[in-house]
């Protein structure tokens, strides 16, 4: 796998999201479940927030949770479909029938 940079995620169950705080505020990725797939439905960031990198970094720390919790990930946002696209070492993770 490609390295990416650890990041320190906490994931608010409650608020069913992935969290993590940067320099210009927090950063969540809200999912929901479903069976044991896991949606990931929309990514908030602050107002000035433009770091794509950075969110690329925070997907690949999900997929890496993902993959811990032996979950199917199923990307709802076009933005982590192209994730997804730019980063085929995570298409195992699709659950069948779900072509990019």
């Amino acid at each position: 796998m490609e390295s990416s940079v650890i990041i320190e995620i906490r994931d608010n169950t409650f608020a069913r999201q992935f969290e993590t705080l940067t320099e210009k505020g927090l950063v969540t990725v809200e999912y929901s479940f479903q069976e044991k797939k896991i949606f990931l439905t929309k990514i908030n960031v602050p107002d000035s927030f433009d770091d794509d990198f950075f969110i690329s970094n925070l997907l690949k720390n999900i997929m890496t949770i993902a993959i811990e919790r032996k979950l199917k990930v199923v990307p709802i946002l076009p933005k982590i479909v192209i994730f997804f696209k730019k980063n085929p070492v995570y298409k195992e993770l699709l659950p069948p029938g779900i072509r990019l």
